[in-house]
């Protein structure tokens, strides 16, 4: 605890920290600016929750100055005096008015601020999940999913205590101070004074205490409870890993470094709570000294009754009970920013990839594919990835990209799909410039299987209708047969309305495999872009999975990525990308006879180490 001598330099560390808070002239402002462009949404119910508020409390400030009335009417004398008698009904009626407005009024703002705060709620978190949904996929690399999700829930919370403190605790709190202080000094000025002059020292030294004296701490606090969660799902998540080494010990004493350094910060967080506490605790017993020493000057003068005295005594112990709660209140304000500022981020953050104003639904009939003169380059990077590439496919060709990893061969089916917008040239597909079109319809006529597919938690069938819903249970069932995958999804208990887990987990690689083709099948797309789609799968998968491929080739526009080259010996042409450009163009045979070349010298090296692993110890001679 501090001492008395302690108390200054406190504050004149506090006022110097609060005024290097970043927070003051940028979380605070972009989080209640939002936080206000949201209420504007709504001004006739924010109109009638401040309405409301400010008529019960009013009633607060009313009641002490009935209360002495009442006081001073059962002074002067017992119940038969007439006067007596009519002054005490005439007060006792007004205190059970006023409470019974006050009762009415703050229902009716309890009532509004549910309804404020929920469609605020829900505009604001439809409004993130929109914008997050249309964020580029750079900018998907970046973030992860968990800390996103986290970002908008936990700021959609906060709101609630935002709105709560801001309109039902403190816009009251500011009216019972001037309500409280224009009543009283219009009786007595300088009791007014005293209590203007006392209350806006304690507001300020409040604000100045919570903001630049406990906040930091918390801050730092919260960011070690942070890491302390992350090493317990850590350690938690790998716990196969820890058994499989006998590492139970090692883990407890890792995690108790981080559970040290957090109850350090945690308890310097407490401590200076229940510091700043007390300085606002002799405060308010300072101002309490100099309200009813003044009343008894008052009275001691004659200028007060006793009926007065109880007025002046119950207003304070009122407002007293308005600001005992500030400081409790200015932290939850505080709490409140600093839970909505990733959320507030994420609004104010760019689309990276955004449809042009006057963008419109491309059609694509055929599938021819051009690349004109196109320079392209990551983010930040300075080197060019692209720089005048112009390449192009014709319509129902099967094209193969080959080349080592970093190349340039995923960017291009990334760009065909305007995941990143090209910084030069032109990319074409039958005649139609992407860039002036919508992403929405250029996505939905391109299927993709990727080599790591992604499945909703939803059942089999919503997953393989993704890209039509709507469709007949027939048409899941056809497309889930081409792509060999009806005869798993029949015998499981639950048929197509089985749920598969998050992310597909419930199913094999090979599964997941087949029902990505069958909603690709089910997609009927023009333009399909295939991405190592076989490289990760046992034999038997990988032959089924081949067959249905050929299938979903037929009559599409199709590009394969593959790092095995084995996989696009039969395509019409192959693309050789490395660093960026195409060294080599043509189909197997041609790049073959190329004495030399790139995909000759890559495809030889994957068949020689294909020989040796098959001429092992457990695997017999080697392939003829």
């Amino acid at each position: 605890m501090s001492s008395p001598r302690q108390i200054p330099s406190i504050l004149v560390r506090s006022y110097r920290i609060m005024h290097r808070l970043p927070i003051e002239g940028g979380a605070f402002r972009d989080v209640l600016a939002f936080t206000a462009h949201h209420w504007g949404k709504q001004p006739a119910r924010l109109a009638i929750i401040m309405t409301a508020m400010l008529a019960s409390t009013m009633a607060d400030v009313l009641t002490p100055l009935y209360s002495g009335q009442l006081i001073d009417a059962v002074s002067r004398g017992a119940a038969a005096e007439a006067t007596a008698w009519d002054g005490a009904l005439a007060a006792f009626f007004m205190l059970v008015a006023l409470a019974l407005a006050a009762m009415v009024m703050r229902h009716i703002a309890f009532i509004g601020i549910v309804d404020l705060t929920l469609k605020m709620t829900s505009d604001i978190t439809s409004d993130a999940f929109h914008r997050v949904q249309r964020f580029s996929s750079d900018w998907h690399a970046k973030s992860f999913a968990g800390s996103t999700v986290r970002k908008i829930t936990r700021g959609a919370r906060a709101l609630d205590l935002l709105n709560d403190t801001i309109l039902i605790l403190l816009f009251p709190s500011l009216i019972m101070f001037v309500g409280s202080t224009a009543l009283l000094g219009w009786y007595w000025p300088g009791m007014g004074l005293i209590i203007a002059c006392g209350s806006l020292v304690y507001c300020v030294m409040t604000i100045m205490l919570s903001l630049g004296y406990v906040a930091p701490a918390a801050s730092l606090a919260n960011s070690w409870d942070s890491r302390l969660g992350g090493a317990l799902a850590d350690a938690i998540s790998c716990n196969a890993v820890v058994k499989g080494f006998g590492a139970e010990v090692r883990e407890d004493k890792r995690l108790a470094k981080f559970i040290a350094k957090w109850k350090h910060r945690t308890r310097r967080t407490w401590v200076r709570g229940t510091i700043s506490s007390t300085i606002q605790g002799m405060t308010l017993v300072a101002l309490r000294a100099a309200v009813i020493g003044y009343a008894l000057l008052l009275w001691s003068r004659g200028q007060a009754t006793q009926g007065n005295v109880a007025f002046l005594l119950t207003s304070f112990l009122v407002l007293h009970s308005y600001l005992r709660d500030l400081g409790t209140h200015v932290r939850s304000v505080q709490r409140s920013v600093n839970d909505m500022e990733e959320l507030v981020d994420i609004q104010s953050q760019p689309l990276g990839v955004a449809d042009r104003p006057e963008a419109k639904p491309i059609r694509i009939t055929k599938g021819q594919i051009d690349f004109e003169n196109v320079h392209f380059h990551y983010g930040d990077h300075r080197l060019r990835l692209y720089n005048d590439f112009s390449v192009s496919i014709k319509a129902g060709e099967r094209v193969g990209l080959v080349g080592p990893s970093g190349s340039g061969k995923t960017t291009y089916a990334k760009l065909i799909q305007r995941l990143y917008d090209v910084s030069g040239g032109r990319v074409l597909i039958d005649g139609q410039d992407i860039s002036n079109v919508t992403q929405a319809s250029l996505r939905s006529q391109i299927a993709i299987v990727q080599q790591e597919p992604i499945l909703f938690h939803r059942s089999l069938a919503d997953n393989i209708a993704y890209g039509q819903p709507g469709v007949s249970q027939a048409e899941i069932e056809e497309a889930a047969r081409l792509a060999s995958a009806h005869e798993f999804i029949a015998r499981l208990p639950k048929g197509y309305g089985t749920l598969v887990g998050e992310r597909g987990v419930k199913l094999s690689g090979g599964e997941r495999q087949r029902v990505a083709i069958a909603r690709a099948f089910l997609a009927n797309a023009p333009i399909l872009i295939l991405d190592e789609a076989t490289s990760s799968l046992d034999s038997e998968s990988e032959m089924l999975i081949q067959k249905a491929i050929e299938r979903l080739m037929v009559s599409r526009t199709t590009l394969i990525i593959a790092h095995r080259l084995s996989t696009v010996r039969a395509l019409d042409r192959l693309f050789v990308f490395d660093r960026g450009r195409i060294m080599e163009e043509g189909d197997h045979a041609t790049l073959m006879s190329l004495d030399g070349g790139i995909y000759r010298r890559l495809f030889e090296r994957q068949a020689l180490g294909l020989t040796k692993s098959l001429s092992g110890p457990f695997c017999g001679p080697p392939l003829p």
